[in-house]
């Protein structure tokens, strides 16, 4: 019986199963991303002094929901779809035990519901990190195990598919770069899911009762394994799906498969150490396994993402010259289609990504400067870098490309969504770049109130602080804007677009499958190996990507000079004779 279809406009072959768990998961990170974006609006505009609008209470509720929401629940429901496509559709096999993926989203979808209903009710405000010995209601933890249970089975099957396609020999030689970077991002899920077991589930059994004890240091350092290690998924994935926009829009390939496969390898060996700038200032941890955390560990983790950050927009500079963009250094960026949201999205991810987040992480992993940002609004100004925009925007990019292949709609509003990547690139930069000034000021990472009003013991930061904060509520709200503007485009295709396939309904949108004629393949024909490029021959000679090397070495001075300005602060607010 025939199962599988192709996409006329793509050539991507979906399973029927694997089609109905990508939409299903999609559309219910895109339900979580919006709560997020509400609850974010009312953080930014807490923090903006001047609006104050959230009294503490609500404020630091909202804010235990905004992070859960935007860091866990949305990113992980879209990377357990983005696991799936990798494997069926990239590998042109089938899924691997469907009703145990939609079990798995079934527990997704209680456990998340199930804390954001802890988190409602008030009782649970201890924010994302939830540190003992604050403690929440008992099925905030409950939520927590149930998602991670869910997503757990989402990376069993997703690994099962693989065999699968292995056995049923659906492609030749090694399983492509995209699938291999999904793959890394599985493996370090399942360490990640293991390390939130090992904390939550003993956690839980503390908040009804039976455990009469949780240790705070212990907690931090394990919980942080889930925490951070849970944002190395996220880069591992949107940096696999860099490669795949890359390779649809301008039939790229990365200049040589065997070092990008070399740098995923190296986010699976070191990349969640990394985890250690979070707990660079905490007494309760040796010195030495501070320094090899975050130096030897940490560098390497840089490392592939340097060579990632080299390769993908180098192979799309390859790929545009070849197509004779060749004048100067950079007509190959000039001339790429900047009006198409895919381009954009993706471009603007990659360089806020690279320029901002991998600098600012750079900087916090140093334990000298760490003394000076730690716990100030400057840390989630780095993640918002690195996950509101590498991460979620570069899941956006993805979205306006496969509306039309996988669900069967045009996009609608096509002008919003050309708009988009810009309004919500330039609201999180300003946003970014004014917490980063703040916290270097000292602006505290998570307090309700700038000037400490009845306080015992406050403090007065300068104006400057109130300035910077105030022009990162407007890029905040900005960005609030541009999120919108995506998840309008995104309903109103499921909607409202145009049909491209008779029987793309209103309930195939979420889930249901397209009409049977629809599916006429029993099986796809063997996905073939590429031939070599000759950029990847060794000594094939000539700058082959010189607009890129000219963007890295503008990331060197950046970063050179940026943290010669940190290591200068640092000597002047803690002076040493």
């Amino acid at each position: 019986m025939a199962q599988f279809r192709v996409c006329p406009d793509s050539g991507f072959y979906f399973d029927k199963s694997a089609e109905s768990l990508m939409k299903a998961n999609a559309v219910a990170g895109a339900v979580f991303l919006l709560v997020a974006g509400f609850l974010g609006l009312g953080v930014i505009l807490t923090r903006w002094q001047e609006v104050h609008l959230l009294p503490a209470d609500v404020f630091y509720q909202v804010l235990t929901g905004h992070g859960i929401n935007a860091l866990i629940f949305w990113i992980i429901f879209f990377e357990i779809a983005i696991l799936y496509f990798a494997s069926s559709t990239l590998l042109r096999t089938r899924l691997a035990a469907p009703r145990w993926a939609w079990l798995g989203f079934a527990l997704m979808i209680i456990g998340a519901v199930t804390n954001n209903i802890a988190v409602l009710q008030g009782n649970s405000s201890v924010m994302m990190t939830s540190y003992a010995p604050m403690q929440a209601a008992p099925h905030f933890y409950l939520g927590l195990i149930l998602f991670a249970v869910g997503a757990l089975i989402g990376c069993f099957v997703f690994l099962g598919t693989l065999v699968i396609a292995r056995d049923d020999k659906t492609y030749e030689g090694s399983i492509p770069l995209v699938t291999f970077g999904a793959l890394t991002a599985c493996i370090i899920a399942i360490f990640t899911i293991a390390s939130g077991a090992i904390i939550l589930v003993p956690t839980f059994l503390w908040s009804v009762g039976y455990i009469g004890h949780i240790d705070a240091a212990m907690y931090r350092l394990i919980w942080w394994g889930l925490g951070h290690s849970s944002q190395q998924i996220n880069v591992a994935a949107h940096v696999s799906v860099w490669y795949l926009i890359a390779g649809v829009l301008f039939g790229a390939r990365p200049m040589s498969e065997k070092v990008s496969r070399s740098a995923f390898l190296l986010y699976i060996l070191f990349l969640q150490l990394a985890c250690a700038h979070h707990l660079l200032a905490d007494p309760g941890l040796s010195s030495e396994w501070k320094v090899f955390n975050t130096s030897y560990a940490m560098y390497l983790a840089v490392l592939a993402s340097m060579i990632h950050g080299l390769t993908v927009p180098g192979s799309v500079e390859v790929a545009q010259r070849a197509k004779g963009y060749t004048k100067g250094m950079f007509e190959w960026l000039r001339k790429a289609p900047w009006g198409n949201p895919v381009f954009s999205g993706f471009f603007f991810s990659l360089v806020i990504f690279g320029f901002i987040g991998g600098i600012t992480g750079v900087v916090m992993g140093t334990e000298q400067i760490n003394l000076i940002i730690h716990n100030t609004i400057y840390v989630p100004a780095h993640f918002h870098a690195t996950v509101a925009v590498g991460t979620t925007l570069t899941f956006m990019a993805l979205t306006y490309l496969l509306i039309p292949v996988l669900f069967r709609r045009a996009l609608f509003l096509p002008w919003m969504a050309k708009w988009q990547p810009y309004v919500f690139s330039a609201g999180m930069t300003l946003m970014i770049l004014f917490m980063l000034g703040a916290g270097t000021l000292g602006v505290s990472r998570r307090h309700w109130d700038m000037d400490f009003t009845g306080a015992a013991l406050s403090f007065d930061y300068p104006g400057t602080a109130y300035t910077m904060m105030a022009v990162a509520g407007i890029g905040g709200v900005l960005a609030v804007l541009g999120g919108a503007m995506f998840l309008i485009v995104t309903v109103g295709s499921l909607l409202f677009g145009k049909k491209l396939d008779e029987s793309a309904g209103l309930f195939q949108g979420f889930g249901v499958p397209l009409a049977p004629s629809a599916y006429t393949i029993e099986q796809p024909e063997r996905l073939q190996m590429a031939p070599k490029l000759a950029v990847e021959q060794h000594g094939s000679g000539g700058m082959e990507a010189p607009g890129t090397f000219a963007l890295a070495l503008a990331l060197l001075v950046c970063f050179v000079v940026y943290y010669f300005i940190n290591w200068d602060y640092l000597a002047s607010v803690w002076p040493l004779s």
